[in-house]
C-alpha cells in the first residue's frame, strides 16, 4: 500500500485541512500521513478525516504530530 504524506507543519488552519482534502479527494482508499505542529491542527485534521469516512489516529514525535488516516 502506498503511503501519501502531507507536510502541513507551519501552516495555520484551515490550510492543513485544505492540503489534506486535496490528497483525500484523489483516493478511494489507502493511507495518508499528515504532519502538523499544533494540537489544534491535529484535532481539526482528525475530525475532517473521520467525517470524510477515514479511520484516524496520531503519533507524536520530536515536537510535531503525524495524523494517520486510513481507509
Amino acid at each position: 500500500m502506498e503511503i501519501k504524506t502531507v507536510d502541513a507543519r507551519g501552516l495555520s488552519c484551515p490550510q492543513p485541512i485544505v492540503e489534506t482534502k486535496k490528497v483525500l479527494d484523489k483516493l478511494n482508499a489507502g493511507k495518508v500521513e499528515v504532519l502538523v505542529d499544533t494540537v489544534t491542527s491535529r484535532e481539526n485534521v482528525l475530525r475532517f478525516g473521520r467525517n470524510a469516512g477515514w479511520q484516524g489516529s496520531f503519533e507524536e514525535s520530536d515536537g510535531f504530530f503525524k495524523v494517520i488516516l486510513e481507509k
